[in-house]
């Protein structure tokens, strides 16, 4: 082995073998970018129908909206998709139990493209390519990983893989087939 001055000063550090130093990299950026983004939209989108802020309807009226769409209870259901939006997508933004916060999309995502599918992939009212985009956007973070600027940091799925990817499609799928088998 050579030695050079930058080993000889990264030798010289007593923690230097515990731990390289981090650099966040343009995909870490990228990735808290694509978090937020997706995130923060669905977390509004779920405010909106629980608490009726940024000019969401609120519970009792979402309630109406989804027992019209066949979801008896409708308030329940309509409770149940506000909070899996507003914690999934916080989970999202925030990278934290991303497989999970993932499912969570999925699940509620699975549950918008089968309300809107009699209306085909591009409508002007209720199309599936946005729920299919939103669905798809969390299956890719979690299979990539929520990455190093992420709350997942100690964790081993903060780097993605097939097990992530699977827990979200899986667990996402699984909530939604219940949802589903009782509207």
């Amino acid at each position: 082995m050579k030695v050079t001055a930058p080993r000889l000063r990264t030798a010289s550090r007593p923690d230097a073998a515990a731990s390289p130093p981090l650099t966040t990299s343009a995909a870490d950026v990228g990735m808290l970018l694509l978090r937020l983004a997706v995130g923060l939209l669905l977390a509004g989108h779920g405010a909106q129908k629980l608490f009726g802020i940024f000019g969401g309807p609120g519970l009792s009226a979402s309630g109406k909206g989804f027992a019209e769409l066949g979801y008896h209870p409708g308030e329940f259901f309509a409770g149940l998709a506000g909070a899996s939006e507003l914690l999934g997508g916080l989970g999202l933004a925030v990278g934290l139990l991303t497989p999970l916060a993932a499912a969570a999309v999925v699940g509620v995502m699975i549950n918008a493209m089968a309300t809107t599918s009699s209306n085909g992939l591009w409508a002007d009212k209720g199309g599936m390519e946005y729920p299919l985009v939103l669905a798809s956007a969390a299956i890719a973070v979690a299979a990539v990983g929520p990455g190093l600027l992420s709350l997942d940091r100690p964790f081993r799925w903060r780097h993605g893989g097939w097990l992530p990817a699977g827990v979200a499609v899986g667990l996402g799928a699984v909530g939604a087939v219940v949802v589903l088998a009782f509207t």
